[in-house]
Parts: C-alpha cells; sequence; structure tokens
C-alpha cells in the first residue's frame, strides 16, 4: 500500500491559480483555480473539450501553462517536468495510456525507479508488491505479460498499477474504472477510500456521474475551458452535475419499439485462434437482424477485440460459417466489408478509429479515397475531400478549426463524432460498435446514442460491444454476455438486469468458469 502522508486532513497539499493555456485560437484553460486537500476525493467533471485533460496535463508537466503557478505540499512546482511532479508525489493515471508495448508488464510498471547502475534488478521484491496491489484493487495481471498482448482494459490496469507502485501522494485517475465491471469498480472504490483514509488526496475525472456522487468529496465543473461551478457532492444531484456539464438539460435516449426485421448476420461454432494456446473466440453463435440492437456484454480481454476484428475482416476463423446479407462468406478482408455496407466504430478511435498524424479530412476519405468523388484520374480531389470533411463536422458537431487540422489535437468526443460521420456517410446496413462511448461526457453519450437508435430506426442491424451496463440496458434490444472466448445466447433486455450481467461477466454459467463466480 502506498505509504502514509504526513499531512493533516484538510491540510492543503496542491494550489492551482490563474491556469491558463491556449493552442492557436482555442483557449483550452482559461484562469482555473482550485485548491487540494489532504485526505479528499475531489471530482472534475466537463464536456470532452472542456479542458481536463490539457489542465491535468499541465499539472503533470506534460504541457506548459500560458499563466499561472502551481503549488504541492508548499512547494512550487516547475512547468513542464512529468519528472518533478513524480517526485513531488503526483501520480496520474492517463486516459490514453504511456505503455512501452515491446516490454513486459513488470518493466513498464518499475521503469524509471531503479538506478540505471545498479548491479541488478529487484525484479522479486517488485513482483511482490505488484502482487500485493493487485490483490488489494482486484486488478488481475500476469507480470510477465508484453504490452502488446493485453486488452485495452488490462492495459488501463497496468496504469492504474504503475502509479500506486510509486507511492503517489496525489493521485489522478483518468476515467479509471472504463472497463472495470460494476463488481469491480466497487472493490476499487473500496481500496480509494483506505488510501483517503491514510491521506492520500486523489482527483478524479469520470463521465458516469454516479460514481462522482459515489467517491467524492467536491466537485468541480468545466466547460469551454473555464471553471464555472463548484459543489459538495453531498447533496447534489446527477441532474444538476449533467445540466452543469454541458449548460442545458439532457434527455435520456427515446428507444421506440420495433419488430426486427430480415437477417443481416449469422455466426455458427466460429472459433478464432489465439495466442497462450488458447482460442479467442470458442464455438460462438450469432445471429443479427434489421432494425435490432444486439448488446454484448463482457469485461475487457475476454473476447470482445476478437469478435470485433473478425467481423471487421482483420482476422480469420479456423472453424465455423459466418453469412453476412444472406451470403456465405468464405474470404474477407476490411476493404471487402466496407464495400459489403460494414461499418466500424473500433474500440480504440486514438490506434485504429483514426490516423492522429493526419489531418481531419485525410481521415475521413481513408475508408473510400480510391472511390468517386474523392478519386479523379487516380488522384485524390482535395477540394471534395474538404467538403466531405466540412459537412461531417457541421453535421455532427465536431468542435475543431476546421478540416485541415490535425486528428489528435481533438478531444476523445469529438474524435468519436468524427468516426461516427465518416461511418455513417455510408448509410451502413449493419454497424460494428466497440465501446462507441468509452470515456465520453454525458452529453456527447447521448448524441452517440442518438445515432445509433436512429440508425436502427432506418433498419440498420447494430452490434453494440460494451461494458458500460446503463448503455447496454438502455439501448439493445437483445443482450449476450462473452466470457473467456465463449458467448451466451441472447436474451431480451427486460429479462436482464445489472446484478445478473455482472455475475455472467464474472463467468457464473459459463464452461470452464471459477468456482466463486456464483
Amino acid at each position: 500500500m502506498p505509504q502514509v502522508m504526513d499531512g493533516q486532513p484538510g491540510e492543503i497539499v496542491l494550489r492551482l491559480a490563474g491556469i491558463s493555456k491556449s493552442f492557436g485560437d482555442l483557449k483550452a484553460n482559461d484562469d482555473i483555480g482550485f485548491e487540494l486537500r489532504c485526505g479528499e476525493v475531489l471530482a472534475l467533471l466537463g464536456e470532452n473539450g472542456a479542458g481536463k485533460t490539457t489542465l491535468m496535463n499541465i499539472l503533470f508537466g506534460h504541457y506548459v501553462a500560458d499563466a499561472g503557478e502551481i503549488t504541492a505540499f508548499g512547494r512550487a512546482l516547475p512547468p513542464g517536468s512529468p519528472r518533478t511532479a513524480l517526485e513531488a508525489g503526483i501520480g496520474m493515471v492517463h486516459q490514453h495510456f504511456t505503455l512501452a508495448d515491446n516490454l513486459s508488464v513488470l518493466d513498464n510498471i518499475v521503469l524509471g525507479t531503479e538506478s540505471l547502475w545498479s548491479w541488478r534488478s529487484q525484479d522479486a521484491a517488485a513482483r511482490r508488491r505488484i502482487s500485493q496491489l493487485a490483490t488489494d484493487f482486484g486488478l488481475t495481471i500476469r507480470p510477465d505479460a508484453r504490452i502488446a498482448d493485453l486488452s485495452v482494459g488490462e492495459r488501463q490496469r497496468v496504469e492504474i498499477l504503475k502509479a500506486l507502485y510509486r507511492n503517489a501522494r496525489i493521485l489522478i485517475l483518468d476515467e479509471p474504472t472504463a472497463v472495470l465491471t460494476p463488481q469491480e469498480s466497487e472493490g476499487l472504490f473500496a481500496t480509494l477510500e483506505k488510501l483517503v483514509a491514510r491521506g492520500l488526496a486523489i482527483i478524479f475525472i469520470s463521465h458516469k456521474l454516479h460514481e462522482v456522487l459515489a467517491v467524492s468529496d467536491r466537485v468541480l465543473v468545466l466547460r469551454q475551458g473555464r471553471l464555472v461551478a463548484g459543489r459538495e457532492t453531498k447533496g447534489a444531484t446527477r441532474q444538476e452535475l449533467a445540466e452543469l456539464m454541458v449548460g442545458r438539460p439532457i434527455p435520456s435516449p427515446k428507444v421506440e419499439a420495433q419488430a426486427a426485421g430480415a437477417e443481416l448476420l449469422k455466426l455458427a461454432a466460429i472459433t478464432v485462434a489465439g495466442s497462450h494456446g488458447r482460442n479467442e473466440l470458442e464455438g460462438v453463435d450469432l445471429s443479427l437482424h434489421e432494425g435490432e440492437i444486439l448488446g454484448i456484454a463482457g469485461v475487457s480481454g475476454n473476447g470482445q477485440a476478437a469478435l470485433a476484428d473478425f467481423l471487421s475482416g482483420l482476422s480469420k476463423a479456423t472453424s465455423g460459417s459466418f453469412t453476412l446479407f444472406g451470403e456465405n462468406i468464405q474470404k474477407m478482408d476490411a476493404a471487402a466489408m466496407v464495400r459489403r455496407g460494414v461499418g466500424r466504430i473500433p474500440e480504440d478511435r486514438h490506434a485504429v478509429g483514426l490516423i492522429g498524424d493526419m489531418p481531419i479530412a485525410e481521415n475521413m476519405i481513408s475508408e473510400r479515397y480510391r472511390e468517386q468523388p474523392f478519386s479523379k484520374h487516380h488522384l485524390i480531389d482535395w477540394k471534395a475531400a474538404r467538403h466531405f470533411a466540412e459537412g461531417i463536422i457541421a453535421g455532427f458537431d465536431v468542435r475543431c478549426p476546421g478540416p485541415n487540422a490535425i486528428a489528435r489535437l481533438l478531444s476523445g468526443g469529438n474524435m468519436q463524432k468524427l468516426i461516427l460521420g465518416r461511418e455513417m456517410a455510408g448509410n451502413p446496413k449493419l454497424i460494428l460498435a466497440a465501446q462507441p462511448t468509452r470515456g465520453l461526457d454525458i452529453g456527447a453519450v447521448g448524441y452517440v446514442h442518438e445515432q445509433l437508435l436512429a440508425a436502427r430506426k432506418r433498419g440498420a442491424g447494430i452490434l453494440l460491444i460494451s461494458e458500460d451496463l446503463d448503455e447496454l440496458l438502455t439501448l439493445s434490444d437483445r443482450i449476450a454476455v462473452i466470457y473467456r472466448g465463449q458467448l451466451s445466447a441472447p436474451m431480451a433486455r427486460a429479462d436482464f438486469s445489472v446484478r445478473q450481467i455482472g455475475l455472467m461477466m464474472a463467468g457464473h454459467g459459463f464452461a470452464g468458469a471459477p468456482s466463486h463466480a456464483a
């Protein structure tokens, strides 16, 4: 467990004053100031693009503020130095991972904590400590696993363990429960409570308002780069916080009853081989119909990515049959799936959904740059590309400087809107939506849900892979649970409860499940 702090409960351990930061004409942070106290959990809320991540990157030394100052434990924190922030006792679990893919879990966690002149690594002691932290937080991980072989959820667990391993006295958690089951989240919150009791101060960034209300003492709300509200959590409501974030009431998605149409997709006994001698998918049966949303629930790393990759044409089955739009598919690739009318919202919008260093316009035509109207005499018509991108930016309310803006400079929510716009522009008959709202604020989540429901209404079939149970129970017509590559028989949404899905996500009812799953 992290060391006990010397500070007294309620003592100010961090102070930000007058923090401002601009990127060109965009004012990301505008004169922001607040204090954090010993043993306090301070929640930071705001829409995607409100300035939360920029502010935390300034605090951690990744960015240098244009104005303002930061004081940690009574000492000025020099700008632009992550090492200084770490030495001051500030740990950050980034929303987007900062791990070395070619190294092991153990190496990533201890990297930078041992002297380069040490005669030997303290692996044994490190393993014991990591094992204890993993047990405390319910974040099981294999120390010798290579980061490149881990799922998104497993990588996030490594980030949490890495921060805790360094004895952080101030811990910044950016969407820490995005890939955890409800039971795992409860375990994490219980451990955070113990850490706070030891004097740890926590900045908790989450778009899950029920979590914010459950774990925080105070809430600060950012909107368009400015601090617009501060509330004691006690007495605050989800509706109040949601409206403070976006500046307007947030309507709940309306799922209208409609009959499912013809079968669009059918998998029969599909098996996909994996590494470590275990299949990634094992005898999966699945069917999806017109005008239907089929939800897939499961803890990250249980085969969701393998299922999405297979249906995207990125991997092949070792056995089983695949029928798409009534045709038996023998050979496929990603380009062929796009041509057949399959839209893809990938799990990782940064690594897979967009090419971060390319402009928006190039990203928007990346799947169809050889087609009309973007191709003329085997050359790209950049005027048509920019016009197409401008239409998506306007139609999907993407907040950015324009079609020539570099994609990686956008917030996560605006990136997701771009991907949605690109995929919906082709009016796909089938949509693979993998974690479509992960890390998005409540306003962006509502927008994504509206688009998916509109596609359902016009007859598209949607496979919704999500670890957000509220999302699945809100949108899905039927829900199935995936566990260790096995897929349960789907059931109607009304026949499921959050507790029941949570137990199935832990393996209850599956062959080879751990005995404690029940």
